[in-house]
């Protein structure tokens, strides 16, 4: 019930005490280009600090008199016109002595882009109170409309409606209004109170209020917010009733009561704060002894950030959640949330006071959320702390100069979660704790000219450890408590391109051929006593056959190189956009050295050749795209890596995509031969479509379905209707089923009644949708800002 319009009631004191008529400005024109020392106006600005007091006042109409008492009178057409507002009305008469200006037959007032109208409009300029009788509106904030009865106003921030009807929808006959008897505003507080509310859809009472509370102003107000509701196969019948607290300016909090039908009451609460130098906010949940499992459920989120000045900044964001099913019971939003399975609490401050230097000081502790439907999962090392310092000078005589420097104190914890299947790793150490120093300097010299480039680099990579290996607990038994590597890389990065006109299915285009050719050695180190952290086996994609290590994270591991990568590109860009319809990749290692350095038991590579890369992806119409990228074993002729995609866009709110994911468990990669146990497969292989597609002009559906074909199961399935009413109202419908674990699996329904300026009843499934359906558009287009031009004449 947004009722600023009334805002111009109160303002309206701007009948002059002149008698003489004065000449009818023109409406809404720019200043002449002629006149002297005039020019056009980009935009149309509100005039500042004005005096109300001080305000010349224009007076139009057909006729304009004076009678024996002093009282202006004007009949005919008749307008009073302000900076701020516009009075008309067939008659308007004004008392100076006592300040009361009449309006009679046809009365409208126009202030901040906001329209009201009356038959009849009394008003004191003095005292700042009247009446109007049979009032309709148009709010140029909003774009909302209403009637009432009656309005007194009581001040000039305060006003009563009586018999009130509002809708916030400037349709003829909106699908939804607001009826109540008495509405009561104070601009000043931006409070207004309804008495007696009631909902209306399609003339239907839907909710009703007997006291029911809103902001006048766009400004946020304390309250009770839209309730949402859904179901869901682990939590039941869900229920939330948020309240908002507008604290401050700069800070406010919502608590949200939520009610589970299988689990229980749980209480949600946020907290937000804006300063000039920082910034946050803390989110938690609390279900005390939840129905199912009997314990007590929480979660814990804070993020905060703040500006030290003299270039230091700093951050904390800290995540914590009672047990490792908490996301699988209680989300809201699909496999967004159940398959987290790591949350980290990081705490950093960082520095870039130099020109060229910056550096940062950061903690990192993870919880790691175990699946019990399957194997443990280790978890990750914390970093308590860990230093890290960068100089870089780019162009210094030619040459890039870089050096990044890192100073670490790795620790594995003891737990994480409750489940008591894993108890046994939980008492003991499963990994070695440990310091590790590093420092990687490079230095560049890239010869860039028209058509080519290369770029000659050598490098220094040089690390310490310090490891405790707790030989009873992990099994490390007789290795060194220090360790130290000293590595060169040295390598060669060189392309060039070439163009043509040409033609690409019957249109004007540009081909390019852009051959690449990358070098790298690096010489063996024994490294198997170092230990390792954070160091991972790097996917074998375009950019990484380029890279200078197959080991990803802190390289823990440097693998010993002597290779030649080749790589060709070719484009079909579009003569005259330039966007590129066509474009194929392809590239390969080529290997003059076996690999020697491995991460675990993974067999080293002999062979000479890597896989195959290749790429594809075409624009065969501005409508119908495709894409293409694989990776093969050249040996076995064996793909290790496939995507494939399919997407067609005829028009806006209608799409298809079909999609093929397939990757091979890097360890078999690695080693063809391996045996890995079924349980420890990590190959994944998956079959996805998604679309958005009309039913009737107003009826549309969408949906998503994915299917695992290596766990010959479906992972997550989104059905979803979507109707756009005739005015002002979208209704939705989606329903959900996904995978929360490997054993497990929820479903959940979102219902959504979607009102046009006033909110929406029910879950909000437009964050699910848009995330998972790919290319999905909302029916409802987004409603352009308003502004206090609105109407302005």
């Amino acid at each position: 019930m947004r009722s600023v319009l009334w805002a111009i009631l109160i303002a309206f004191g701007c009948v002059p005490a002149a008698q003489a008529q004065a000449q009818k400005p023109a409406s809404g024109t720019l200043p002449s280009l002629t006149s002297s020392g005039l020019t056009v106006a980009p935009k149309l600005n509100l005039h500042q600090n004005i005096n109300e007091d001080e305000m010349s006042s224009f007076l139009v109409a057909d006729k304009i008199e004076t009678d024996q008492s002093g009282k202006v009178i004007m009949t005919g057409n008749a307008e009073v016109r302000r900076i701020d507002s516009v009075v008309k009305g067939d008659y308007i008469d004004y008392d100076r002595s006592t300040g009361d200006a009449r309006v009679r037959g046809n009365g409208l007032i126009m202030r901040d882009a906001t329209i009201v109208r009356g038959s009849e409009l009394n008003y004191n300029i003095n005292s700042e109170t009247g009446e109007v009788t049979d009032p309709n509106f148009w709010l140029g904030s909003t774009g909302g409309a209403g009637k009432a009865a009656h309005a007194d106003i009581l001040s000039r921030t305060r006003l009563r409606l009586t018999d009130v009807n509002y809708a916030g929808c400037p349709c003829p006959d909106p699908a939804w209004y607001i009826s109540s008897q008495q509405v009561d505003l104070d601009f000043d507080k931006n409070e207004g109170i309804a008495r007696n509310g009631v909902l209306y859809f399609k003339k239907v009472p839907i909710l009703y209020s007997p006291y029911l509370t809103f902001p006048v102003k766009k400004e946020r107000k304390s309250g009770l917010l839209v309730p949402t509701y859904g179901a869901s196969s682990n939590s039941g019948f869900d229920l939330s009733i948020p309240y908002y607290f507008n604290i401050a300016p700069n800070y406010d909090a919502t608590l949200t009561p939520r009610y589970l039908s299988k689990r229980g009451v749980q209480l949600g609460g946020q907290f937000r704060y804006l300063g000039r130098k920082y910034s946050g906010q803390l989110d938690g949940t609390w279900l005390g002894h939840d129905h199912v499992t009997g314990e007590d459920r929480w979660m814990l989120l804070g993020q905060h950030k703040q500006i030290l000045g003299n270039g230091f900044n700093a951050y904390l964001d800290y995540r914590r959640v009672s047990d490792d099913d908490y996301f699988r019971d209680f989300s809201s939003f699909g496999m967004s949330d159940a398959s987290v399975n790591y949350l980290p609490s990081s705490a950093r401050v960082t520095w870039s006071g130099y020109k060229y230097f910056s550096g940062s000081l950061s903690a990192f502790k993870y919880q790691t959320l175990q699946d019990k439907t399957t194997n443990y999962e280790q978890p990750q090392f914390d970093k308590l702390p860990e230093l890290y310092m960068r100089a870089a000078r780019y162009n210094w005589g030619g040459f890039d100069v870089v050096s990044e420097n890192y100073a670490t104190r790795f620790s594995m914890p003891f737990y994480s979660g409750r489940l008591s299947k894993f108890d046994y790793w939980r008492n003991h150490h499963i990994a070695p704790d440990g310091t590790r120093l590093s420092s990687y300097t490079t230095i560049a010299y890239p010869i860039v000219r028209a058509g080519w480039y290369v770029t000659p680099k050598m490098g220094l990579h040089m690390s310490q450890y310090n490891t405790n290996w707790y030989g009873a607990d992990t099994g490390f038994v007789g290795l060194p408590d220090s360790q130290s590597r000293v590595l060169p890389i040295m390598s060669l990065d060189s392309g060039m391109t070439f163009e043509r006109n040409t033609t690409l299915f019957g249109n004007d285009s540009i081909q390019t051929l852009e051959p690449r050719v990358y070098y790298l050695n690096v010489p063996y180190r024994d490294q198997s006593d170092i230990p390792i952290y954070d160091t991972s086996i790097a996917s074998f994609n375009y950019a990484q056959a380029f890279g200078e290590n197959i080991f990803s994270g802190g390289w823990d591991r440097i693998s010993n190189a002597n290779q030649l990568t080749i790589g060709l590109t070719s484009r079909w860009l579009d003569a005259e956009s330039g966007f590129e319809r066509l474009s194929l990749s392809a590239a390969q290692r080529l290997y003059f050295e076996d690999q020697r350095v491995t991460l675990g038991a993974e067999t080293p590579r002999t062979n000479t050749r890597s896989d195959y890369l290749v790429g594809a992806s075409a624009a065969l119409t501005d409508k119908f795209n495709v894409r293409f990228d694989a990776q093969f074993n050249p040996e076995s002729r064996e793909r290790n890596r496939m995507s494939a995609g399919v997407r067609w866009s005829p028009k806006r709110l209608t799409s298809l995509s079909v999609s093929y994911r397939y990757e091979r468990d890097p360890l078999m990669v690695a080693n063809p031969d391996v045996y890995v146990d079924p349980e420890d497969d990590r190959t994944r292989e998956q079959i996805s479509l998604a679309g958005q597609w009309p039913l009737t002009r107003s009826l549309y559906t969408m949906g998503r379905f994915d299917y695992s074909l290596q766990e010959k199961r479906n992972t997550q399935t989104i059905v979803g209707l979507e109707y756009k009413g005739d005015c002002c109202w979208t209704a939705r419908m989606v329903l959900q089923r996904y995978a929360v674990s490997r054993g497990d699996t929820n479903t959940a329904v979102f219902f959504q009644l979607e009102l046009a300026g006033l909110g929406s009843l029910g879950t909000d499934p437009m964050r699910l949708l848009s995330d998972r359906v790919i290319g999905y558009e909302p029916v409802t287009p987004p409603i352009s800002e308003k502004t206090t031009f609105e109407r302005y004449e």
